[in-house]
């Protein structure tokens, strides 16, 4: 199997933030929210590993609520949005801009591959269960279909990725330390943090729909899928989500094609299917949620600049 190295997205450190002490409630809210998002996240993308699904969703959701918090309680105020069109000469706001650009698609590409994702599982839960009521209908056309959707998945989630380290690198290169304005630094400090957690979570997004291809060389769609079985991190649990599954699932599912197992291996991944639509559900309404949000935002520094 391909390890998440292979993929050009790196680690990169969630910094902590020194906080202004003062008892500002909009401040202390940020903050908490930051720091939730960034404990969640603190080993998650330096040992190879895939967020739960469940994180992903409730870091969503973490994530639309802070960027609500800082627009209306941190940037909305004309006095805030003059001083940071002026902080640097305006790079930080023209690196916002750029930036949300990048967070939008790399949004927008998660949402689309998770509507593509139930559409094929909803191909085959029908062939499954058209297979135990009839007994005489093949899923292997549904199967190739989805190994097909999985190989172009990749090459679209490995450019995403791409772009997500090189906003990061970006992100990580503007220097805050030579502003005397505690507030106007403190505001920088969170706009890079943001983005920097943002890029995070949307990889976690992105790698919990990057699992590995179905199929390996060979000369049938039954020989391509019996190897994938071993897989010896599926074994040992480190990418255990719901599209991990479904890939184990439908190796055996094929190799019991003919088998009298077949029924018991079909609900089993019927159940997982069900299971795996509720998920998809879950992180829809997330990643709606948070395009909305980045959308906000970026209108938000747009008016900055018109003004």
């Amino acid at each position: 199997m391909e390890t998440i190295s292979k993929f050009p997205y790196t680690h990169q450190p969630l910094r902590s933030i020194s906080f202004p002490t003062r008892g500002n409630p909009s401040s202390q809210r940020v903050q908490s929210l930051l720091n939730n998002l960034k404990q969640h996240h603190k080993h998650s993308l330096s040992s190879n590993f895939y967020s739960k699904t469940e994180t992903i969703q409730s870091d969503l959701v973490l994530l639309a609520e802070m960027y609500n918090c800082m627009e209306e309680e941190l940037f909305n105020s004309q006095q805030t949005q003059q001083a940071l069109l002026h902080y640097k000469d305006g790079k930080l706001i023209s690196q916002t801009l750029c930036g949300s650009v990048i967070l939008l698609d790399a949004c927008e590409c998660s949402r689309d591959l998770l509507l593509i994702l139930r559409e094929h599982m909803q191909t085959l839960e029908s062939s499954i269960r058209r297979r135990i009521r009839k007994g005489d209908s093949s899923i292997e056309n549904s199967v190739s279909s989805y190994e097909s959707f999985r190989k172009n998945a990749k090459k679209k989630i490995s450019k995403q990725l791409l772009q997500l380290k090189r906003m990061q690198n970006k992100v990580n290169s503007f220097s805050l330390c030579d502003n005397q304005d505690q507030k106007l630094t403190f505001l920088a400090t969170v706009l890079r943090e943001a983005n920097t957690i943002t890029i995070t979570i949307l990889c976690s997004m992105l790698l919990f729909l990057s699992m590995p291809a179905l199929g390996t060389k060979g000369s049938s769609l039954i020989s391509k899928l019996k190897p994938m079985m071993l897989f010896s991190s599926l074994k040992e649990g480190n990418n255990n989500n719901g599209v991990g599954e479904l890939n184990n699932v439908l190796c055996c599912l094929i190799g019991k094609e003919k088998s009298s197992d077949y029924n018991s291996e079909g609900q089993r991944a019927l159940k997982l299917l069900e299971r795996l639509n509720v998920d998809i559900d879950g992180l829809e309404s997330g990643l709606d949620c948070m395009f909305r949000c980045l959308v906000k935002n970026r209108v938000l520094f747009l008016n900055m600049l018109a003004h």
